[in-house]
């Protein structure tokens, strides 16, 4: 289930002006992944709550995933919906794809995340597909391994996102290392022992002459 949230009004006469952020947090993609009955036996009979995962993302970059729980369905959605917003990070992408292969792990479930050309598409499934659609990527490989539990699957392609690095700011940065291990003053070569001398037999002295 995917639902995208529209502005409000803008100020008129008594109006109210939305600030930059309301703003993108209502236009934010909201999908939800997984939901989840959890039954209690209690003493009067079974009592149900309900655990929803969901995903948030604002279709350039960011995305974030919760999980809430509740007695209803809306009020877990709600709440997974607030903990995927504040656990939001930015995502580097070339283009409409990854810039490198990933491959994650999380629990029994395992994640690979592979750039594509233009025009591919998302091939992906459900749980993964959720995720990438939110973050904005639209031509992706990837191939979901090991257990198929939605949550895992998800966590994992979470990590995947995260441990993506920009090929030009890790190009950036390993010029900056290479620059100040340049500066740093190069220290003296190790001093390497002498090989002892060998030892030369004593001339005899004239008191062992006069002895023998």
């Amino acid at each position: 289930m995917t639902t995208r949230q529209g502005g409000g009004r803008q100020g008129g006469a008594g109006g109210r002006r939305d600030n930059p952020r309301s703003q993108e947090e209502h236009s934010a993609i909201e999908k939800v992944v997984h939901i989840r009955r959890v039954a209690k036996v209690i003493k009067g009979g079974k009592h149900f709550r309900f655990n929803a995962v969901t995903v948030v993302g604002d279709d350039n970059g960011k995305v974030g995933i919760g999980y809430g729980k509740g007695a209803e369905v809306p009020d877990a959605v709600r709440k997974a919906n607030l903990s995927a917003r504040k656990h939001m990070f930015l995502v580097p992408l070339r283009g409409r794809t990854v810039p490198q292969m990933v491959i994650a792990k999380f629990g029994a479930s395992k994640v690979l995340i592979k750039p594509a050309a233009p025009g591919t598409g998302i091939i992906a499934g459900g749980s993964v597909r959720a995720v990438l659609e939110a973050a904005g990527i639209r031509d992706v490989l990837t191939k979901s391994l090991g257990s198929p539990n939605p949550i895992n699957v998800v966590k994992a392609t979470f990590i995947a996102l995260q441990n993506m690095h920009d090929p030009k700011k890790e190009v950036a940065l390993r010029r900056a290392r290479a620059e100040e291990a340049a500066k740093l003053p190069t220290p003296p070569p190790p001093r390497v022992p002498m090989p002892p001398q060998a030892q030369r037999p004593r001339p005899p002295r004239e008191a062992d002459h006069g002895q023998a």
